[in-house]
């Protein structure tokens, strides 16, 4: 059997990656692997082989950003109930790393450090991302419950 992390579109539309929230009208929202920033998110492609933005037609690019505008929202309403300190949201498509269309969705917070919170989030040091007490897992599970419930309020106030 093969991991679902080594093609995590794939793992998406056949229903075997955990990680999956809901399947969006252009990509999965899906919860972060680390969450040392309570609520991190991302939006992935539901288009296989989709590298970047630019290799989506103009209609479905169009699609991309409004999912990723609308897991945004969905994690900071979220977040701002579940943590008082919630700061802001930080959207980001990046595509360095992962050779697939894919964004970020970083949840801010009052009590980030002084000199990494008014900064990219890439600026936390590696044990942030390496440390297995924050790594997704059952503590996360009543954020992805009420992310999915935001978003399921949020597309049925769209259509």
């Amino acid at each position: 059997m093969t991991d679902w992390r080594t093609d995590r579109v794939a793992s998406a539309l056949d229903g075997t990656n955990p990680t999956v929230v809901r399947h969006l009208d252009a990509g999965f929202a899906v919860a972060g692997d680390v969450q040392f920033l309570p609520g991190y998110s991302l939006l992935l492609t539901d288009q296989p082989g989709t590298d970047r933005l630019t290799d989506l037609p103009r209609n479905r690019r169009l699609a991309f950003l409004g999912s990723m505008e609308m897991l945004g929202e969905a994690v900071e309403i979220v977040c701002r109930r579940l943590d008082p300190a919630f700061r802001r949201i930080n959207l980001e498509i990046q595509g360095n790393l992962l050779p697939l269309l894919h964004a970020h969705i970083w949840p801010r917070y009052d009590w980030e450090p002084d000199h990494l919170v008014m900064g990219p989030v890439a600026l936390y040091p590696d044990s942030h991302w390496r440390d297995p007490d924050t790594r997704l897992g059952p503590s996360h599970d009543r954020f992805r419950v009420e992310l999915g419930e935001e978003l399921d309020r949020l597309r049925s106030n769209s259509a």
